[in-house]
């Protein structure tokens, strides 16, 4: 464990546990202050003792170390839009309900939904007041098609929406994604109440934004497929929206999706394409400055070009140190590398720790310096061709060993056939991204040849074949896998123990890989009686009821979907994954359930609720034309609950019924599945 030696490893690790507390815990900026200003002056008063008496203590580390603790308190409150106070969210809550002229930037451009183009932006302006901010911005699609730049300047009269949670247990919380990049509220708008204002000012976005629409316009006069042109994008210029939903599946089911994000592979790639490049530069007299400083230059333009993402950030922070390295002809240690790398940008970006493509990175990096060479040494063959293949093989099994925990915690799926994919693609990809920067600067020249936009076009074609035939081997990708956090850090240590124990055949070491072995057993223990208990679920589906009894693990669903529309139905998928669930059985619905401890009454369109027992609870299915009243009346129900499949006029009279009757009232489209436990 020599590696942990490193102070700037330790350093590290201190600041990433104090914005993980900070996250999960309420700690004040002034508090935060006022602690890490404390622990300066015992620093300080430690570090003065122990060079009076010549004596190594523990105190002035100790100092050290918790005063790194409390900077990544202090880096994740400073970065939390909502402590300063012209942040949007600290104006009068009263006015949060009114419409507003509201004045705002376009930041970024995403991925547009069947109904809405939608953007990021930053707010200038709500009525006169100055604010800031970040917001989802919504305009209803129409006629035009006019679709706005980066660094665009609007005005709309609009209202802050509160950005909905999901209504159905274990879906993916794009509420929380957004709250990670500090975007608390959205805005929606049509094209005929947007006014342009004239601007001025650009940011170093809008340009990078605009060379990538000229490079678009340029490759657009080419015969390029739109598949490819969306690789281009993808793979070059770290831009994603305009990516067919089915190519993204099918890289993702194939095991290449880290090919489609611009990284750690890409930058290394292009780094050592201007080592080559710029080499001349060392002839001339402090060429060495001259070339390493040009070589910062290219790579953090090209990230800017590329959007900043997580990964590309991540990727070029560490290909900086490690150019910087390079210059001053010093030997880099991989981990310290990466550890700098980690440490500057959680101090400039702390939420970067839950981005779920800079942990994969990471994870992937630490398991190839740390893993390939490990496997690397059990065949090391004579001839260079096999050799080359090996290396590649090596390096991709220790990266998906790294970020298969994490990818099954997040995604639920392992493609079987990744070797297959990244066999056929990465040996090339130093060909395929060379050739794709050259077509894009002779493009931008107005130099490009035909034939050679032709044949990168082609090279592209065959890699999304490739991919696409892998991704079609369905029995090898295996989906729908039950993990969760418990089984992510209990992997990650029986890797750890795994790997110490392969390096160095040690008696404690073994020990510590026993334990590991016990801790991942305990763990399934754990999660087997988490998840031994009986609910019953009304999920929330727009005109159609679905009902779901849980048993330990097995799944009982009652609908009124078509067989093949509930099997592919992604909130049951959803639910069966999340709750360990390895049986599911379909039924039609009934008019009572049993529940734990609750008796439920449906009343469908037939409007028939005459029965011979108090029920608990009432749920209103298919919009049933009753007298609520009459019925709470004669029923006297707990609670009334109103599922997907009604009318919202006929949900809104309900809400005003129970309301005057005073009466619980749950409809799921708004409040989100109903669980009975």
């Amino acid at each position: 464990m020599k590696t942990l030696n490193f102070i700037i490893i330790k350093l590290t690790f201190c600041l990433l546990a104090g914005i993980l507390f900070s996250h999960f815990f309420i700690i004040t900026l002034s508090d935060a202050l006022y602690a890490a200003i404390g622990l300066v002056i015992i620093a300080l008063i430690a570090y003065r003792h122990a060079a009076r008496s010549l004596q190594k203590t523990i105190w002035f580390g100790l100092a050290i170390y918790t005063l790194m603790f409390t900077l990544g308190i202090v880096t994740y409150n400073t970065h939390n839009p909502k402590n300063h106070t012209h942040h949007y969210s600290n104006i009068k809550s009263s006015e949060n309900t009114m419409s507003h002229a509201i004045t705002l930037r376009i930041k970024e451009r995403l991925k547009s939904t069947r109904y809405h183009n939608k953007y990021i932006v930053e707010l200038l302006k709500i009525n006169e007041k100055h604010v800031r901010g970040k917001i989802l911005l919504n305009i209803q699609k129409d006629t035009i098609t006019k679709r706005y730049k980066v660094d665009d300047v609007l005005l709309i009269h609009s209202e802050f929406e509160a950005i909905r949670s999901p209504l159905n247990p274990n879906q993916f919380n794009y509420k929380d994604y957004l709250e990670k990049q500090y975007i608390y509220h959205q805005l929606f708008t049509e094209h005929h109440s947007i006014f342009e204002i004239s601007s001025l000012r650009k940011t170093i976005f809008g340009y990078a934004d605009a060379l990538r629409q000229t490079i678009n316009k340029r490759l657009n006069t080419f015969d390029f497929k739109p598949e490819e042109l969306a690789i281009i994008n993808a793979l070059i210029l770290g831009q994603r929206q305009d990516m067919d939903r089915d190519m993204y599946t099918n890289y993702a089911n194939a095991g290449a999706v880290h090919i489609l994000a611009v990284s750690g592979l890409h930058v290394g790639i292009i780094l050592m394409l201007l080592n080559f490049i710029l080499k001349p530069l060392e002839s001339l007299k402090r060429g060495n400055a001259i070339k390493v400083t040009n070589i910062l230059l290219l790579l953090w333009s090209f990230a800017v070009v590329a959007g900043l993402s997580a990964s590309v950030t991540r990727a070029v922070t560490m290909f900086s140190i490690v150019a910087i390295a390079m210059h001053l002809k010093r030997p880099t240690n991989i981990y310290n590398t990466l550890c700098i790398s980690i440490f500057i940008l959680l101090l400039v970006k702390p939420m970067f720790l839950f981005d779920v493509g800079f942990q994969m990175s990471y994870l992937a990096v630490f398991a190839i310096v740390s893993i390939q060479p490990l496997i690397y040494k059990l065949w090391q063959p004579k001839w260079k061709v096999t050799n080359y293949f090996w290396q590649i093989c090596t390096v991709t099994l220790a990266a998906q060993l790294g970020v298969a925990p994490i990818s099954l915690f997040y995604f639920h799926q392992f493609p079987g056939l990744f070797f297959i994919s990244n066999l056929a693609i990465i040996p090339f990809l130093g060909l395929i991204l060379g050739f794709g920067i050259l077509v894009i600067v002779l493009s931008l020249l107005n130099s490009l040849p035909e034939v050679l936009a032709n044949a990168y076009g082609s090279i592209i074609s065959s890699m999304n074949y490739v991919v696409s035939w892998v991704s079609k081997q369905e029995r090898f990708l295996i989906t729908n896998i039950s993990f969760e956090i418990t089984h992510v850090i209990a992997t990650y240590l029986f890797l750890l123990t795994a790997i110490l124990v392969f390096k160095k055949f040690l008696f404690k070491r073994i020990l510590f890989f026993l334990a590991s072995i016990v801790i991942i057993q305990s763990v399934m223990i754990y999660t087997k009686n988490k998840y031994s208990s009986e609910a019953f679920i009304i999920f929330n589906k727009s005109r159609y009821s679905i009902f779901g009894k849980k048993q330990n693990n097995k799944l009982i669903i009652w609908h009124n979907l078509n067989r093949d529309a509930i099997r592919n139905e992604s909130m049951i998928s959803d639910y069966t994954v999340g709750n360990f669930i390895t049986s599911i059985e379909y039924d039609s619905l009934y008019d009572v359930y049993k529940t734990p401890h609750k008796t439920l009454l449906v009343i469908d369109s037939l409007s028939v609720y005459k029965v011979s027992f108090k029920p608990d609870y009432i749920l209103l299915r298919n919009s049933p034309r009753v007298n609520l009243k009459r019925v709470i009346d004669s029923l006297k129900p707990e609670l009334i609950i109103a599922d997907g499949s009604n009318y919202k006029s006929y949900i809104k009279r309900w809400k005003t019924t129970c309301l005057k009757e005073k009466l619980p009232f749950h409809q799921t489209n708004e409040k989100g599945a109903f669980v009975i436990k």
